[in-house]
């Protein structure tokens, strides 16, 4: 191919990248080709076996190492934690399978077919063991990156990735000693086990107390890539790959960077835009495709091509079987560990420079330029495969009515955010779209419909200016978390006219407010503008009041007075909640009576949510009393409230400001109102004898019911304490 002047002016180099990573979608996604392919293309044109445009330089190994960890770290931090639970079982087998299968079918044919011996052999099978997850971008494009099948392909690849690696170092130990030596593979597992428990337990902890103290996104984005590049080097420090290391980093912080969050949107935005694309383009710079000029080359690449893509074939298919999964998850399977990239060039390259007592290479030059050529095509077949299956798949998952994601029922959420201080404006968004189910607008991104309302009395230009500073941090905040928000200003009689009327006009299922701070010793807990808000609408208000980052909080513990399962609001309640804890990565524990433990089981099963639930019985006073759960600063307490006309509401509910202010003041808090069926505004009057509060009558069920919300009140107190709790052991219910 001709030669052309190799650019070498840094401003250039960055130009023509950029270039690249612009057109390579726009051109191919007009022919259906995935862009991937059209990356890993570009690469071979102007790299140093194409054009030779672009010198395989320094910036290219750096940042083509940067995006091969920072695909695996986006792998890990994508996962649905509670998803990979449940499919860690399946994930483990097919790990087995995807490794074992191409290991021996490789070994087996190298011997037989490409003459070699045993230890070139079993090197060589490492190789097709291994694969890269270069097609993964492609299910999170689509959005099915945290389906079941998907999930399965990712466990599967770290466990076949790590097998090829023990292999690697196992052959040569071999090599060097001239034996097996059992000690050296028993010092690397146990470096691995001390490496991954001190990940799991130092990560954590560093990771909370930072985002604790530091708020700002920039510093945080910065905090996690030194988290991931730290893993990654200890790992390789330990003779285990700087890939593991990485992925695993994702693992631990994926319970602090939640999906809908604007750090993950920052995460993903980097990543998918700059390093990952440069590591796909220095894919194709290493591709020398003038080997196959060579009849010798072209004959061992075909055979070393027909196992690779075989044997991850066989090891799908009987995946697909054993799990009785349709054609599409086995190509999804196929697609997603047919690739062969950096760790497959890795293996290859050491047996190129490992020799044998007589000076001969393991892997002579017709091996190494064969499995350049099998890298240049798996990357290009990976693609296609995956990209197929997953557009049925999505498609088959919109059609039953399914998101992208978790396979939640398709939902339309108005949310609505009454804004009037802008230092509040962003937490408030965000929390909102944490607990939004949301709704689908195209094939490939889910967004929740969020409202942001402003309501001033006056005309003058100080409160004119404060209102729209006030939406413009909010619609900020709501790009940041890949939210739409729909900013609304609103001249009015008052604060709650103006609410009442915009909930009516945009019919609002939701509103979110934070929690009022009292001003004076006669202000009521929750102040006046709330209590007159949730006298005025039927609809769900959330109240909220956070001393912490909303993704450092651990547990949610919900207390949910007798008789909530017969309210109107409560499926939306409990799916907020879920969807909130879903997103945290955390548990949640209901406290209620017992009987009420399967009603909210089964709702959480019909909506689908796949969080950690736990049950703890309100029953009698002696209950608490073995419980000594204690709720921590990292805890956030929800209390499931009730307006006055209804069934779950009691007298004794009028004690629950003061509760909440006396024993909870240093918490995070949360005071639900459920969605309620009727017209709020008219309530109970002496002029109108009918519309009497049913709960005030003298039934015997409601003495009972008020009865039990006092002693859910005592209890409460017993289980947890006063409001200083920054010493309390933090013991499970």
């Amino acid at each position: 191919m001709i030669a052309l002047a190799i650019v070498t002016d840094p401003v250039s180099i960055f130009f023509i990248v950029l270039v690249i990573i612009l057109m390579a979608p726009v051109i191919l996604n007009k022919l259906h080709i995935p862009h991937i392919i059209g990356m890993i293309a570009a690469g071979v044109v102007v790299g140093p076996y194409g054009f030779d445009v672009l010198d395989s330089d320094s910036s290219f190994t750096i940042f083509g190492q940067v995006g091969l960890l920072y695909l695996m770290f986006l792998a890990g931090l994508e996962i649905d934690m509670f998803r990979l639970k449940l499919n860690f079982k399946r994930g483990l087998v097919f790990g087995l399978l995807t490794f074992f299968v191409p290991l021996i079918v490789g070994a087996v044919t190298s011997i037989w077919i490409l003459k070699l011996d045993i230890i070139t052999s079993v090197l060589l099978g490492a190789m097709y063991a291994s694969h890269t997850l270069i097609a993964y971008p492609i299910t999170a494009r689509l959005g099915i990156s945290k389906s079941p099948v998907v999930l399965i392909a990712v466990v599967g690849t770290i466990f076949a990735v790590t097998g090829a690696l023990i292999t690697l170092a196992i052959v040569v130990d071999i090599h060097n000693a001239g034996e097996f030596e059992i000690t050296q593979l028993l010092i690397l597992l146990g470096k691995m086990a001390v490496y991954c428990m001190g990940i799991l337990y130092l990560y954590p902890r560093i990771t909370r107390r930072f985002f604790k103290n530091n708020s700002d996104n920039v510093t945080q984005f910065v905090f996690v890539l030194v988290m991931v590049f730290m893993s990654a080097i200890i790992a390789k420090a330990i003779g285990l790959e700087a890939v593991l290391g990485a992925f695993f980093a994702g693992l631990v912080l994926n319970r602090y960077v939640p999906a809908g969050s604007s750090l993950m949107g920052r995460i993903e935005f980097v990543g998918n835009a700059l390093f990952i694309p440069y590591f796909l383009i220095g894919v194709g710079m290493m591709i020398n495709i003038h080997v196959v000029t060579n009849t010798e080359t072209i004959i061992v690449t075909s055979e070393i091509l027909a196992v690779a893509l075989s044997s991850k074939w066989i090891a799908a298919w009987i995946a697909q079987r054993c799990y009785h999964m349709n054609s599409d998850a086995r190509q999804i399977l196929f697609g997603l560990t047919t690739a062969h990239t950096a760790v497959a060039l890795a293996v290859v390259t050491i047996g190129y420079n490992m020799t044998d007592p007589t000076g001969a290479r393991l892997m002579d030059e017709t091996i190494l330029n064969g499995t350049i050529m099998v890298i240049l095509i798996t990357c290009a077949i990976a693609p296609f495969a995956t990209a197929r299956a997953a557009a049925r798949i999505k498609i088959e998952m919109l059609n039953s009515g399914d998101d992208e994601n978790t396979g939640d029922r398709v939902k339309v959420e108005n949310v609505l955010i009454p804004i009037a201080n802008p230092v509040t404006a962003p937490s408030l968004v965000e929390l909102a779209a944490l607990m939004s189910n949301g709704e689908i607008e195209d094939a490939t991104h889910r967004q929740a419909r969020i409202f942001a309302l402003h309501v001033r009395n006056d005309n003058s230009a100080k409160s004119k200016a404060v209102g729209r500073n006030s939406l413009d941090i909010a619609v900020a905040a709501g790009a940041a978390v890949d939210t739409t928000v729909v900013p609304i200003e609103r001249y009015d009689l008052n604060i709650i006219t103006g609410l009442v009327n915009v909930i009516e006009e945009r019919d609002i299922n939701r509103v979110m407010i934070g929690m009022h701070r009292r001003s004076t010793v006669i202000d009521s807990f929750f102040g006046s503008t709330i209590d007159r808000l949730v006298k005025s609408t039927n609809k769900m208000v959330v109240i909220s009041r956070f001393f912490i980052p909303v993704n450092t909080i651990t547990r949610i513990v919900v207390a949910v007075p007798d008789n909530a399962q017969f309210e109107t609001g409560f499926r939306g309640w409990l799916s907020a909640i879920g969807t909130l804890a879903r997103q945290l990565g955390c548990r949640v524990i209901f406290c209620s009576k017992s009987s009420m433990h399967p009603i909210i089981e089964a709702t959480l099963r019909a909506e689908r949510l796949g969080i950690r639930s736990e049950y703890r019985a309100l029953e009698e006073s002696d209950d608490f009393i073995l419980l000594s759960n204690r709720i921590l600063d990292d805890d956030l307490f929800v209390f499931i409230n009730s307006r006055p006309t209804a069934i779950s509401y009691s007298a004794d509910m009028t004690e629950i400001p003061t509760f909440l202010q006396r024993y909870f003041a240093g918490n995070n808090l949360m005071v639900i109102y459920p969605e309620q069926f009727g017209d709020q505004s008219s309530v109970a009057s002496f002029v109108d004898p009918l519309s009497n509060d049913l709960v005030q009558s003298a039934s015997p069920v409601f003495a009972k019911l008020r009865g039990w919300w006092r002693r859910l009140i005592d209890r409460t107190i017993h289980i947890f304490g006063s409001t200083n709790n920054s010493d309390k052991p933090k013991i499970d219910l």
